[in-house]
């Protein structure tokens, strides 16, 4: 999961791992930042990430998205344990 302090420290082309898909080979599937991270001053705890996977893929983190996103590789793989 990733946390409001996280994503305050996140630039562009940083990677972010999936905690609940992955890839063919049992890696977690990577998304790279693709823009500036959006926050808002009327609404402290709210951001929007935008993301990209692959080559047609984008997406926003969000709030509500947070648990599915995290920063290390090893612990999306250990979140991916807890799923299957």
């Amino acid at each position: 999961m990733i946390t409001r302090e996280e994503v305050n420290g996140l630039k562009i082309g940083d990677i972010l791992y999936s905690t609940i898909s992955h890839n063919a080979d049992g890696t977690p599937t990577r998304w790279r930042v693709n823009g500036q991270v959006k926050t808002w001053k009327t609404r402290p705890t709210d951001y929007q990430v935008p993301l990209k996977h692959g080559l047609f893929s984008y997406g926003y983190l969000t709030p509500s998205a947070a648990h599915l996103l995290c920063l290390s590789e090893d612990m999306a793989k250990l979140a991916q344990s807890f799923h299957n």
